[in-house]
């Protein structure tokens, strides 16, 4: 699985980094960053609830 995160979208809730910290973190500003683009199995759950909280479908999700 991959996750993008549109920057541009994003508001800087934090609903993604709060819900699934393993796939999301906080910037100095806020809003959310990938921990990192591929996403291991064992945090396919945690990225899909991240992206499905996003109030700005800034979240992407791409299963492979």
């Amino acid at each position: 699985m991959r996750v993008e995160l549109d920057r541009e979208r994003c508001q800087g809730h934090g609903r993604c980094y709060v819900l699934a910290s393993a796939v999301f973190e906080s910037d100095d500003d806020g809003y959310g960053v990938l921990v990192s683009e591929t996403v291991t199995a064992e945090f396919h759950d945690a990225a899909r609830k991240g992206a499905g909280n996003c109030p700005e479908d800034a979240i992407t999700i791409i299963e492979d």
